[in-house]
């Protein structure tokens, strides 16, 4: 059937085309309101947004009107997936330019009344095993393989499913780096370094000894690899709520419902990387009820979305 050429612009979109374009406009409006705090270079940032929705719009009525060739036909299936680093740093960008100071301060005192500790300190500090810690890191890096292995396995595999799955972990990772946008929380990593919060944290347990990295947790592959992925690729502001722990579960959704096999083996690795989202140090605990809190409200929300303009 050959689609009316008269019918409308926007006749093809589906839920995660409006979502990304949505996504895309949003951060240009807030930009060129925002931009005399924002940091330089922003103008660059809108124009390649501007360009973005562009050619998202060229590829989505390209295919539409009947390019039966596999590359364009797959990439308008995946794109979104492209574009998930590149709108998690500029989450920085856009809360630079806000100019609101970071919420770390309160998390501490959160954490503090809450557990009596910092948990993000506490628990690498109580067990230090470097056998332990690289199980723990390992967890925190599947994350990457979650999204990409099953993603892969739909593709090839259920290509409805594929579509749906592409549409609900696009809006949940959206829906966590808006929130990004507004609640800058950097993380446990400020206690490790020479910040306000690293003195806060000497002042309120005097009692503890300096809080450091064990030398031999620092040594482990899993721990040096993620170490290279904060150092290069790490938004600051990025913390509450983790879409680590939100993105995991949603993935592991998507497994309990297409992957029966996989299902146990993907829930429990997603909960051992809720653990090691405090144990490495990369978020506070009460990040990771965010996180879960996220995933059980965005996950059927984006799957009725879907479901109505997929």
């Amino acid at each position: 059937m050959v689609p009316c050429r008269n019918a409308g612009p926007f006749l093809h979109y589906r839920f995660v085309d409006w979502a990304t374009q949505g996504f895309l406009g949003g951060v240009v409006i807030l930009l060129f309101a925002l931009h005399r705090g924002a940091p330089a270079g922003w103008g660059w940032v809108a124009a390649g947004h501007v360009a973005a929705m562009a050619a998202i719009h060229g590829l989505i009525q390209h295919v539409a009107r009947g390019d039966a060739r596999r590359v364009w036909r797959l990439l308008r299936e995946f794109y979104p997936v492209l574009l998930y680093t590149a709108f998690f740093r500029e989450t920085e960008l856009v809360n630079r330019a806000l100019g609101w100071p970071r919420l770390d301060p309160l998390f501490l005192r959160w954490e503090d009344r809450l557990f009596g500790c910092q948990p993000s300190v506490v628990l690498m500090e109580t067990l230090p095993h470097p056998w332990l810690s690289e199980v723990f890191y390992a967890a925190y890096f599947s994350y990457y393989l979650m999204v990409a292995g099953l993603g892969l396995f739909l593709l090839l595999r259920n290509p409805s499913a594929f579509r749906q799955f592409v549409t609900v972990v696009s809006f949940v990772f959206y829906a966590c780096y808006a929130a990004y946008m507004v609640t800058p929380v950097i993380g446990p990593r400020l206690l490790f370094r020479d910040t306000p919060e690293r003195a806060w944290y000497l002042a309120a347990y005097p009692d503890r000894p300096m809080p450091g990295y064990p030398e031999a947790v620092t040594h482990g592959p899993f721990f040096q690899v993620m170490a290279f992925l904060y150092r290069n690729f790490e938004a600051l502001s990025a913390a509450f709520p983790s879409s680590h722990v939100a993105v995991a579960v949603t993935t592991a959704w998507f497994s309990w419902k297409y992957l029966p096999p996989l299902r146990w083996p993907h829930a429990v690795l997603a909960g051992v990387l809720c653990v090691s989202t405090v144990y490495c140090r990369y978020h506070y605990a009460v990040d990771v009820p965010a996180g879960l809190l996220a995933a059980a409200v965005l996950i059927p929300i984006g799957h009725r979305l879907h479901a109505r303009w997929g």
